[in-house]
Order: C-alpha cells, then sequence, then structure tokens
C-alpha cells in the first residue's frame, strides 16, 4: 500500500505541469464557486485549513519530498488569502524545503486586485513566482453567461498587477466556451486580451458539460449551440491566428482537449496553425467518409 504523509480534503486538482510538485492544501474547495461549467470543487465547502496543521504539514512534506523543487498551493484559489497569511505559509515553506525553484498556485483575478503591489512583490519575493488563472475568454457577454465573477477588465487589471510585481502567469481559455452562435467573438476577444496580457504561459482546455448541456444552455437563454469537432478547431484557430505575442509557451495537453498542441508563439504560430489545418482536413474527411458508408 502506498504511503503518503499528509491526508488531503479530496478532490485535489492541479495542473499539468504540476505533476511532480509537492502539493500543499491550504483551502479546502473553491471561495467562488458559482461558474456554471466547473464541477471541480461542487462537493466541497470553502475552508481555509488554520496555520498550525499548515506548518505541520509542510513538515511532513518536506521530509516526504527531500529535494522537491517545485511546490504548488491548493485548492482552487488560494490566493483568497491575505497577504499575511501567505506570507507566513512561504516563511515555513522556505525554512523545511530549503532551495525551491518555485512556489505556485491558483488564482482569480479578484484575489489579485484585492492585493497591494507591495504585498503581491512581497509575495515574489518570498517565492511565489508562478500564477495558473483560467480566465476562460476575453469576451464579457460570455462571461457573464457563465457567471465568472470576472470582465475583460478585472482580467486585465488583475493580471497586469501580478506582472509587474515579477509574478509569472499561466493562462487558460476554454475551447466551446460560447458554442456555435458566440464563437468568433469568443476567440477574437480571448486573442485580444492574451495579446495584452503576454502571459509566460497560455494553454487552452476543451469546455465539457458536468451538469448536462440543457443546464448550460439555460444560461444563455436557450441559445447555446454545441459545436462540432471541425467548428471546435475552427474556433482555436481564429484565437491562435489573432494573438499578437511575444515569448508565450502555448500547450493544448489537458486531458479534454481533442488535439495536442503545444509551441512558443509567434514564433510557432505558423506550424500550430498547419497543425489546425490538417486536424480540420482529416476530421472532414472522416465525416464524409463516415457518412458516404451509410449511402
Amino acid at each position: 500500500m502506498f504511503f503518503f504523509p499528509i491526508k488531503y480534503d479530496e478532490p485535489v486538482f492541479r495542473p499539468p505541469a504540476e505533476a511532480n510538485s509537492a502539493i500543499l492544501q491550504i483551502t479546502k474547495g473553491c471561495s467562488y464557486n458559482k461558474c456554471v461549467f466547473c464541477e471541480m470543487y461542487k462537493s466541497k465547502s470553502f475552508s481555509i485549513k488554520d496555520f498550525e496543521t499548515i506548518k505541520k504539514e509542510i513538515e511532513q512534506l518536506a521530509e516526504f519530498y527531500k529535494g522537491v523543487k517545485k511546490i504548488f498551493l491548493a485548492d482552487g484559489d488560494a490566493m483568497v488569502l491575505s497577504a499575511n497569511k501567505l506570507l507566513s505559509i512561504l516563511d515555513e515553506i522556505k525554512m523545511k524545503f530549503g532551495r525551491l525553484q518555485r512556489v505556485s498556485a491558483y488564482a482569480l483575478p479578484s484575489n489579485l486586485l484585492s492585493k497591494t503591489d507591495k504585498e503581491l512583490k512581497q509575495l515574489r519575493e518570498n517565492g511565489l513566482k508562478l500564477l495558473y488563472i483560467g480566465i476562460e475568454s476575453g469576451d464579457n457577454d460570455l462571461l457573464r453567461f457563465v457567471n465568472k465573477g470576472e470582465s475583460y477588465e478585472s482580467s486585465l487589471e488583475g493580471i497586469k498587477k501580478a506582472h509587474n510585481a515579477g509574478i509569472d502567469t499561466s493562462i487558460m481559455i476554454l475551447n466551446g466556451l460560447g458554442g456555435r452562435k458566440y464563437s468568433y467573438q469568443h476567440a477574437i476577444n480571448s486573442a485580444k486580451i492574451i495579446s495584452e496580457i503576454n502571459p509566460k504561459f497560455l494553454s487552452t482546455l476543451t469546455l465539457s458539460f458536468p451538469f448536462g448541456i440543457e443546464k448550460y444552455k439555460k444560461n444563455f437563454g436557450g441559445e447555446y449551440i454545441q459545436q462540432t469537432l471541425i467548428e471546435l478547431y475552427q474556433e482555436l484557430r481564429i484565437f491562435i491566428e489573432n494573438i499578437d505575442g511575444n515569448n508565450i509557451i502555448f500547450r493544448s495537453n489537458h486531458v479534454s482537449n481533442n488535439l495536442n498542441l503545444e509551441g512558443t508563439l509567434a514564433k510557432d504560430k505558423q506550424g500550430i496553425l498547419d497543425q489546425l489545418d490538417q486536424a480540420i482536413s482529416q476530421t472532414a474527411s472522416d465525416e464524409y467518409s463516415n457518412y458516404s458508408g451509410i449511402l
């Protein structure tokens, strides 16, 4: 039987890039937890672990993960904690783990806006180097439909505030979020905000329907039409094509994605677009073949 030093409040989620990180759960669930597309923390009530428990778990993880280089702070938005609480946790991590490459966490833009420039710089100086932020879209209509609780403006302001403090970000966009009707504006406005933010990392996930598509449609006044695979590829192509970024490391390697893509924008943009064109062509050919076989 596999031994693990601490007990997590399941489920626990972490980004693909944190596969080799030590996971320190300093909050349980998500303080917002109202996004209509997300089921990650619906089974939990949000709470914050007490500091003494966190200290003990840091010590246990440090003993178990000797030589680990990265720590991820769970759950959904650990950054909702005050800067003082986060600084105390980072001090403990530094004391027990020694040399680390980075500490990272999920965050909401509103978490960043609630902290001062000085506080964010202190967090960076104490080891918090990367934040994963699911902005989902740069389109305010869609953000309102899915009850994201953020806007183009709040996302832009919060993320730029983190960048000004020296904290890198990994931004997530949801392919298919607006369905067929809103696909183009979703792609264009998402490309626009990414171009303005110019994050270090960018990833796309594909929308799923954890509570059923009919429930999701209600948020669009019944106007949501699920896209075909080709339409999802086409939306992604418009999004990538319209990003004006520099040295953005792009990944589309989440389990939800239909096509694995990777590269650096803008250097590898054309290669990524070529892969999407090939996928669109191949999918169209496969669909035609299947259709012809029915005749």
